[in-house]
């Protein structure tokens, strides 16, 4: 799988702040002296992947239609973060360290963090296709107009851990505003979609709840670093990412989507 091929550009740009973003009002709730409980997305959804034992594990449920954290395939359009660019921050060596010196540090599935760095993303058009041979058909126009764009600059911060899907920690995405716009809203709106102010990428995954001493330390850590810059990336494509789960344990590369004009696609893969 070839990483997305990171640009060099002109002086940084603006980035969005939280008032143009959904982060601030997404966080999770921690309430003093309670423990961290892992919500039933997650224990449907994650948990089954990272923990199967689990006797909080939601093996399926009626009306859904996954079953153990697995599904049918589906093809998104994501923002890629190379693996390497990332462990090459000093920022996010110096994170890395006290998540693994945390007293909350043995819940945390550093396996799957492993198993799946090199498919690191944050989705910004979840489930563009679905089924066993999916392959989203962009139109001419939307092809065209994400060319248009340009090399695309974001900067990724930590810690951040979301209202839903209570278990998983994120880098949050803070995308250049470009004329006053959120350039990744400006992806969503040509693909269709609406704005959501939230582009996260999946970090780590806790393998069970939090006791209140975890639960204190992992919200103070989470304010410690949540407005602290990780990295800045400007990249020329984003991916068209299939998988079969959440964590897109197994998944892959199907499509590189090119933001500048002239630029080859990825060839299609499985």
């Amino acid at each position: 799988m070839a990483d997305p091929e990171p640009v060099d550009g002109p002086a940084a740009p603006a980035f969005c702040t939280d008032d143009a973003l959904s982060y601030r009002r997404s966080l999770t709730r921690f309430v003093p002296g309670e423990g961290l409980a892992l919500d039933e997305a997650y224990r449907r959804a994650h948990l089954p992947l990272v923990a199967p034992d689990h006797p909080g594990v939601i093996p399926c449920r009626e009306g859904w239609y996954d079953a153990r954290g697995r599904h049918p395939r589906i093809v998104s359009l994501v923002l890629p973060v190379p693996h390497a660019r990332l462990l090459a921050s000093e920022a996010y060596a110096e994170l890395d360290r006290e998540l693994r010196a945390a007293r909350f540090a043995g819940k945390i599935a550093w396996d799957v963090a492993t198993r799946r760095a090199e498919r690191l993303h944050a989705t910004l058009c979840g489930s563009l296709a679905s089924g066993p041979d999916a392959v989203p058909a962009l139109a001419p126009e939307q092809e065209a107009a994400l060319a248009a764009l340009g090399p695309v600059t974001v900067e990724l911060r930590g810690l951040f851990s979301g209202a839903v899907n209570v278990g998983r920690l994120y880098l949050p995405v803070y995308p250049e505003a470009r004329d006053g716009t959120d350039i990744l809203s400006e992806v969503q709106r040509i693909m269709g979609r609406p704005p959501t102010g939230l582009y996260v990428v999946g970090l780590h995954n806790l393998t069970d709840d939090l006791d209140p001493p975890e639960a204190a330390a992992l919200a103070a850590l989470i304010a410690r670093w949540r407005d602290r810059p990780i990295l800045r990336l400007t990249l020329d494509a984003l991916w068209l990412l299939w998988a079969h789960d959440d964590l897109v344990l197994d998944g892959g590369v199907l499509a590189r989507v090119p933001l500048t004009a002239g630029a080859a696609r990825l060839p299609r893969s499985a």
